[in-house]
């Protein structure tokens, strides 16, 4: 979105100059009208060339924000007031300088959720929408509260889940690197010592001196090989058809599926249940809904819900349809939609499966651990007793 230098008059024949970010110059005008500055002249600003990966800022920074912009509008301050206070105090410069330009936005005449919307890396569709259903209703204040106990509870849910891939995942790469070090350095030592005995090695001695030559031989093919899927992978992922099969896959694995589904329902329930809370309409939360799934089979659910409830039948068939949520979700949904209470309900069910989440973390992390051991046990006890059976055959000749 191109940026516009601009300088003008106000009402009282004040200069007035500044910079505003615009889709072009036909609506820097309407807003400027809107403000009562008769512009005397405007030049588009140069776009300048940066890289930059990712936004640099997190998504604690943002809930943050909500919550002490919540504190300052309902305490009365003007919104102006409460962005300049926020910008100036806020620790993270990336995220200093994107609530000043919403000040800046919202100074020269946008709604705040126009100017939010302008930085979709950091507030996303719900967060705008929420903004712009609390601005429509008066009720800013509240909504901001509500979205800040969202952010909050979801960013909790996302830990919870990443903490739970953390420590699995450290003593898998643990587990591989301590057997490509074995076979890589210390069966060649053993290999030297064999060779010169001139005898016939067992066959699981052989097989693990076959792997060891092998890795030796080919350990460069082998890490560009490694690299080179890794790379393949994350392009397929990226396209629809690919990330479509995946995230079904996901779904269907023993215990990190089952993880996998519960944070995805209370993600859904809760993200639903917020926006109808804020008063979202049915339609448009549910299209929100979908593009924050995090899962595509669900997504794709919710958007299959969209078009039942278009044609004028009830959110529950379609979602009970896609045999995705759990029944007891889906009758709770129609519970809630036949006592006018669904939001609440929605709500209810997002609490209920934040502690199922709590559960399958346990589950994982307990049954991972164990399992990871042995594997170890095995593949470390079965190189070492492979390296040591050659030297019993040659004691027992003695």
């Amino acid at each position: 979105m191109p940026v516009f230098e601009y300088k003008g008059k106000s009402v009282g024949g004040a200069v007035v100059t500044g910079t505003l970010k615009t889709k072009d110059r036909s609506e820097l005008d309407r807003v400027l009208r809107r403000n009562r500055i008769i512009v005397t002249s405007v030049k588009k600003k140069p776009t300048e060339l940066t890289i930059k990966i990712g936004t640099g800022v997190n998504k604690l920074d943002v809930s943050r924000f909500t919550r002490q912009f919540a504190t300052m509008i309902g305490a009365g301050l003007p919104m102006v007031q409460c962005l300049d206070i926020l910008g100036s105090q806020a620790d993270n410069k990336e995220f200093a300088k994107i609530i000043t330009k919403v000040k800046e936005s919202v100074s020269g005449g946008s709604t705040l959720s126009e100017a939010l919307a302008r930085h979709p890396k950091i507030f996303d569709t719900l967060y705008t929408n929420m903004v712009e259903a609390g601005e429509i209703g008066g009720a800013l204040d509240v909504i901001l509260i509500r979205l800040a106990n969202y952010r909050e509870k979801a960013d909790a849910l996302t830990r919870k889940v990443k903490s739970a891939m953390v420590y699995p995942s450290v003593i898998v790469v643990v587990a591989m690197g301590v057997t490509f070090a074995m076979l890589t350095w210390i069966v060649p030592v053993f290999a030297k010592m064999f060779g010169g005995l001139n005898a016939e090695l067992p066959e699981p001695t052989q097989i693990v001196m076959g792997i060891s030559n092998f890795l030796q031989t080919n350990v460069v093919m082998i890490l560009l090989s490694l690299v080179g899927a890794s790379v393949a992978f994350t392009f397929w992922v990226r396209t629809k058809k690919g990330r479509l099969i995946f995230d079904n896959i996901v779904l269907k694995l023993p215990i990190f599926g089952t993880l996998v589904r519960r944070s995805s329902v209370a993600r859904f329930t809760r993200t639903l249940g917020t926006l109808l809370s804020s008063g979202v309409s049915i339609i448009e939360a549910l299209e929100v809904t979908a593009k924050t799934a995090g899962n595509m089979v669900i997504a794709n659910a919710i958007r299959k819900s969209v078009i039942s409830i278009a044609e004028g039948d009830t959110i529950t068939a379609p979602l009970k349809a896609t045999g995705v949520f759990p029944p007891m979700v889906t009758q709770m949904i129609a519970v809630g939609e036949k006592t006018g209470g669904l939001d609440e309900m929605l709500n209810k069910i997002a609490d209920f499966y934040d502690e199922e989440v709590d559960v399958a973390v346990d589950a994982l992390t307990s049954i991972i651990e164990p399992v990871i051991i042995v594997f170890m046990g095995v593949v470390i006890g079965g190189i070492l007793v492979a390296m040591y059976l050659p030297m019993f055959d040659i004691i027992g000749k003695i």
